[in-house]
């Protein structure tokens, strides 16, 4: 896992296997566009005005995120400038979170990669997420004890997380790509490996599926799977709407879910 935006920014987008290139680049705080200005400015003269106007929208995005990402390392040393942090991680929650979608969704666009995975939290946790309007640390949180009142407390959380998936999904959704945008053609999950966190239960686990993968998902069916039915039939199911039809198991689950 990579928590710090500049070194997920680097590895997707720099030069990965020359380090040196990149220290020096990082101390120069130069922009990766700077190094291919050229390039880009020829590759323009050969394209059509839609093809322009889409690498001016991709330049335009890599832009934006150098520069939030400088803004945070900028803070960070403010904040503690005695102490060694990890560059470009904002103290905010949320745009912490969104420099990171933002990093996705560049990734998907540039088909830099096809798979991506974010986890929201560590599991033991002791964040407090101010943006969720509890005052409860996460990991303390989900153990509430089945009383109302922390069982609120900790969907406070949870709701504040699961809010945060919208500015992704919005982001996909306005990226054309032909005749269709990003989310249409994009598998988006979201979930979690408990169903009930106090016990450390992991039967009846939530989840949720957006984007249309290329028309094999229809998407607006809410299903309500049976008892001891394994997350794994989902995932069986999800691998062969991806193309792995020859896929027959997964994990504990050897027959497909019904979506």
């Amino acid at each position: 896992k990579e928590i710090v935006p500049r070194l997920v920014f680097e590895r997707l987008f720099g030069s990965s296997g020359d380090s040196e290139r990149n220290a020096k680049r990082a101390r120069l705080r130069k922009s990766i566009l700077d190094l291919v200005a050229e390039d880009a400015a020829k590759l323009r003269t050969k394209l059509g005005q839609t093809d322009r106007r889409k690498i001016d929208e991709y330049f335009t995005s890599v832009r934006e995120i150098e520069t939030r990402i400088q803004t945070a390392e900028k803070e960070a040393e403010k904040r503690r400038p005695n102490f060694k942090v990890p560059d470009g991680i904002p103290r905010d929650a949320t745009d912490h979170l969104r420099l990171m979608y933002d990093l996705m969704a560049l990734s998907f666009e540039s088909n830099t990669t096809r798979v991506i995975a974010l986890k929201m939290g560590r599991d033991a946790g002791a964040r407090v997420y101010p943006e969720s309007e509890s005052t409860r640390a996460f990991h303390p949180a989900s153990h509430h004890g089945g009383r109302e009142a922390n069982v609120l407390e900790f969907y406070k959380i949870n709701k504040y997380h699961v809010s945060t998936v919208t500015y992704l999904l919005d982001k996909l959704k306005n990226i054309q790509e032909g005749d269709e945008n990003l989310l249409d053609k994009s598998m988006v999950i979201y979930g979690s490996p408990m169903g009930d966190s106090n016990r450390h239960n992991h039967n009846k686990c939530p989840l949720f599926i957006a984007g249309h993968a290329n028309g094999q998902l229809a998407g607006n069916i809410h299903h309500r799977a049976a008892d001891a039915t394994p997350m794994a039939d989902v995932f069986l199911t999800l691998l062969q709407k991806l193309g792995f039809e020859d896929k027959k198991s997964f994990g504990d689950s050897n027959k497909p879910f019904v979506i």
